[in-house]
């Protein structure tokens, strides 16, 4: 047997012949035969240690193609964990409209107390300096540093402009106390942020489904007959962005949706967006809750156990670190949102923590001049009609009403 990694090497080429073994008697010692001596263990182990030392080195040099057939299959050719490997900075942007609907048998709204649900629609939209025309890709790939040079501060917020269709990404989030939080505070506690629940009620591509969903409904029921639901109505619309920061220390990991409204324009915001503290420009912090957390202190909080978001064994590990992370076997009880796939998923329930409000609080929530550059997007946008608004949506002007959008209530 070869004893260096040379003479391995050399024998794997046949450079090397195999050297005749010769076995020579054994001394007495006057130990118990069949027993080796202290010397003979010694040279066994170093012997031993030389062929553990040439199997690793020849493993390290094994091409892949020789590798096990088993190990490619395990792998799946992906390593199914790194699609949800935190991201940093903007995660996602696109333009924000918030609707609410009246309660059961209420045809005309007065206040809050007249509402039943509040809806923010989400509709991710890639960056604007991303979108190009077919004709201009081969003049703005000519010279990707020179393109990078002309970015504003803020450009990768600002989202495409929405093209007219029914085909398009959209996420309804429903927030149970039918207004956004306090960014100025309000909460439980000295110093705390005002915190509401909201679950991720649907997720689709198809506009109709989404104007089905906001539009009249009519049901009969055992007791009291037919029950009548007045349609959603248009009460904001504006550009969002969804930033993480990037802090030192893990815990600090925090995800901000900060947007800036178009519709109403500054001088038309009224009563509506007052009470639903849907102001000109603002920022909440988002935390998705871990759907194997029970509920605490009591609370009785949040979706059953079984209407809660089915997310995938990849996700729960490594996001929430189920086995691995925190105190409890499920895991974290919320995370920030580390990628935007979390929101994708009907009954993601989610923590809407009330960060700050204005122009100023909006650029120090999402930073990098990125606050600014929504201010600048809503700027240009505030003449848009409200017919080309619900047009963004496949929504009929005739069926959804945007009176609110005046800021009265409907």
């Amino acid at each position: 047997m070869p004893t260096t990694r040379r003479q391995a090497t050399l024998q794997t080429n046949g450079e090397l012949n195999k050297p005749e073994i010769v076995s020579k008697p054994v001394p007495k010692t006057g130990r118990r035969k069949g027993r080796k001596s202290k010397k003979q263990e010694q040279e066994t182990t170093a012997g031993d240690k030389r062929e553990a030392e040439y199997t690793a080195e020849n493993k390290k040099e094994e091409p892949s193609s020789k590798k096990p057939k088993v190990e490619e299959e395990s792998s799946g050719g992906q390593d199914a964990t790194a699609h949800f490997s935190p991201l940093t900075g903007t995660i996602e942007r696109g333009h924000i409209y918030f609707f609410y609907r009246p309660k059961v048998q209420v045809e005309e709204t007065e206040s809050l107390d007249d509402i039943r649900n509040f809806h923010i629609v989400l509709v991710p939209r890639p960056a604007a300096f991303a979108s190009h025309d077919e004709s201009s890709k081969a003049d703005n790939e000519k010279d990707e540093n020179s393109e990078m040079t002309l970015l504003s501060a803020g450009a990768d917020a600002v989202p495409a402009a929405e093209p007219e269709g029914h085909a398009k990404k959209f996420r309804v989030i429903t927030v149970g106390k039918k207004q956004l939080p306090d960014p100025s505070g309000g909460g439980s506690g000295r110093g705390r942020k005002e915190t509401f629940w909201a679950t991720v009620s649907t997720v689709g591509d198809d506009l109709h489904k989404l104007e089905s969903g906001l539009g009249e409904k009519e049901y009969e029921t055992k007791t009291r007959g037919t029950r009548h639901e007045e349609p959603a109505r248009l009460a904001g619309r504006g550009a969002y962005a969804i930033v993480n920061n990037n802090p030192s220390t893990p815990s600090r990991k925090e995800t901000h949706l900060g947007y800036h409204l178009t519709h109403p324009s500054p001088s038309e915001l009224g009563q509506v967006q007052a009470e639903m503290r849907i102001y000109q420009a603002s920022s909440f912090i988002i935390q998705v809750r871990n759907p194997l957390a029970p509920v605490s202190g009591g609370q009785y909080v949040g979706l059953p156990q079984g209407k809660r978001a089915k997310y995938p064994e990849n996700i729960m590990e490594e996001v929430f670190g189920e086995g691995t992370k925190g105190r409890d076997k499920y895991g974290l009880r919320f995370s920030a949102v580390t990628r935007p796939e979390l929101l994708d998923y009907e009954g993601a329930e989610l923590l809407l923590i009330g960060a700050r409000s204005g122009e100023d609080g909006l650029e120090t929530s999402l930073g990098e001049g990125r606050g600014e550059a929504l201010n600048e997007t809503a700027e240009k946008e505030y003449d848009k009609s409200i017919q080309v608004v619900l047009k963004e949506l496949a929504l009929d002007g005739e069926k959804i009403p945007a009176v609110p959008l005046k800021g009265e209530w409907l």
